[in-house]
C-alpha cells in the first residue's frame, strides 16, 4: 500500500478539519453567515502579517496579488527596482513589464541573499525609484533575503517596499509593521495550509495613498475596492466562499499557537531538515536558507528530474525539483505549514533510501539520525 506524503512549498498538506469543513453544503456568499466569516478571516490574517493594517483578499493565485501591487501602486512609465534572485523575483520584472513600469534590475546569482548595502547604493543612486520590489524566500532556490534590512533602507525614503511572501508568510519572520514594510502579498495554499485559490495583501498608509495616484489599469484586481467591500465582510465579486471556510480552520490553528511559536517550529524543522543534509554528505544550495524549504544541490551524477519522479510514482513522496536553469539540478524539500518533526523524519529517511535506491553512495540513517539530535537537543532544553 502506497501512501502519499506532500514535501512541495505549495500546495502544501492541509489539515483534517479544513478538509472536512469544505464539505459542508456552500452558503450564498452575501449571507450573514459569510459576512461573519469574511470579516473574522481578515481580522486573524493581521495576526499572521503582524499588522494592524487591514488586509484584504482576492480570489486568485498569488500571482493575482502581485500583478495587483503593481498595478496599485504605480503609473505608466514609473522607475522601480527589482531583485532578481530567481523565478520569482523575476516575475516582479515581467509584471512591470507588461504595464510599461521601467524595472531597474539588481540580479543576484541563483542561491544568494541579496546584500542591503547593493540595494542602498541603487536607490541613492536612483531616489525617484517608486519601489523596490523584493522577495521573502525565493521559492525557486530556498535562500532568505533580509527584508528588515531592506525595510531600514528604504522607510526613511518615499520608496515603497513590497515583497512577495507568497511562499514564506507564517514560516519566516515578516514584521510588517515593526520592521516598516510597505506591502505584503501572499496566498493560501503554503503556509497557511489550505488549497489554492486565495491571495492576499497589506497596505501601510503611505502605499495606500499611492494607490490613490495610480494611472494603471484595474478592474478585478483593484485593491480599493477589495479593501472597502472586505471592510463590510464582502467583496466586489463572487468569492470562493468554501476555501474561506478552511482557511479559517486554518488561521484558528495558528492563531491557537502564536505566529511567533509558529515560526519558531518551521525555524526548528528548517535546522533539522539542514543538519540531515549535511550528513548525508550533500551540500545546501542556498546561502541563505529560508525557514519555508531547503534546496539541495545533487552531484552531476544524478538526475534531478528522474530522480523527483522516481520518487513520487514509486514511493508517493512528492519533493519539488528546480526551476529554470535548476532544472535537474537541486531537490527542494519543503516543510511548510501544517507539519512537524515527524513529517521531517519521513521526507529525510525517504530522501536517503531514495539515493539508495538510485546507486548512490549513502549511509542508511545518518541524516535522520542528524535531524533527531535536532529536535532531542529541543526536547532536552524545554
Amino acid at each position: 500500500m502506497k501512501k502519499s506524503h506532500l514535501f512541495t512549498p505549495g500546495p502544501t498538506p492541509i489539515p483534517p478539519d479544513a478538509l472536512l469543513a469544505m464539505a459542508q453544503p456552500i452558503d450564498y456568499h452575501r449571507s450573514d453567515d459569510t459576512v461573519a466569516l469574511i470579516k473574522d478571516v481578515l481580522e486573524k490574517l493581521k495576526h499572521v502579517f503582524q499588522t494592524e493594517n487591514d488586509v484584504l483578499f482576492l480570489t486568485s493565485s498569488g500571482t493575482g496579488a502581485m500583478e495587483g501591487a503593481v498595478t496599485n501602486l504605480l503609473c505608466r512609465g514609473d522607475r522601480v527596482i527589482v531583485l532578481r534572485s530567481g523565478k520569482f523575483g523575476e516575475r516582479w520584472a515581467e509584471i512591470c513589464d507588461t504595464y510599461g513600469v521601467n524595472v531597474l534590475p539588481i540580479d543576484v546569482r541563483w542561491g544568494d541573499s541579496v546584500s542591503p548595502e547593493r540595494v542602498e547604493a541603487e536607490l541613492s543612486s536612483q531616489p525617484d525609484a517608486k519601489a523596490v520590489f523584493a522577495t521573502l524566500c525565493e521559492t525557486s532556490t530556498g535562500v532568505l533575503h533580509d527584508i528588515e534590512a531592506l525595510a531600514g533602507i528604504t522607510q526613511n525614503t518615499p520608496t515603497l517596499l513590497v515583497v512577495d511572501a507568497v511562499s514564506a508568510l507564517g514560516a519566516d519572520d515578516l514584521q510588517m509593521d515593526k520592521w516598516g514594510v510597505d506591502v505584503i502579498v501572499s496566498c493560501s495554499q503554503k503556509g497557511l495550509m489550505t488549497p489554492p485559490g486565495l491571495a492576499f495583501a497589506a497596505l501601510s498608509q503611505r502605499a495606500w495613498e499611492a494607490t490613490e495616484k495610480s494611472d494603471l489599469p484595474k478592474y478585478y484586481l483593484d485593491y480599493r475596492k477589495a479593501h472597502k467591500r472586505g471592510l463590510e465582510g464582502s467583496v466586489p465579486y463572487t468569492p470562493a466562499v468554501t476555501l474561506l471556510i478552511a482557511l479559517q480552520c486554518a488561521l484558528n490553528r495558528i492563531c491557537d499557537e502564536g505566529i511567533r511559536n509558529t515560526i519558531t517550529r518551521h525555524s526548528l524543522m528548517a535546522r533539522a531538515t539542514r543538519n540531515a543534509v549535511k550528513a548525508i554528505g550533500l551540500p545546501l544550495f542556498a546561502s541563505s536558507p529560508a525557514n519555508t524549504l531547503t534546496s539541495i544541490r545533487l552531484p552531476k551524477e544524478i538526475d534531478g528530474k528522474a530522480f523527483v519522479k522516481m520518487m513520487r510514482e514509486r514511493h508517493g513522496i512528492t519533493y519539488a525539483g528546480g526551476q529554470g536553469e535548476l532544472s535537474g539540478k537541486i531537490v527542494r524539500i519543503a516543510h511548510l505549514g501544517w507539519m512537524n518533526a515527524d513529517d521531517v523524519i519521513v521526507a529525510i529517511s525517504a530522501f536517503e533510501r531514495g539515493l539508495m535506491e538510485i546507486g548512490y553512495d549513502v549511509e542508511l540513517g545518518a541524516g535522520v539520525a542528524a535531524a533527531q539530535e535536532i529536535f532531542t537537543k529541543l526536547t532536552n532544553t524545554e
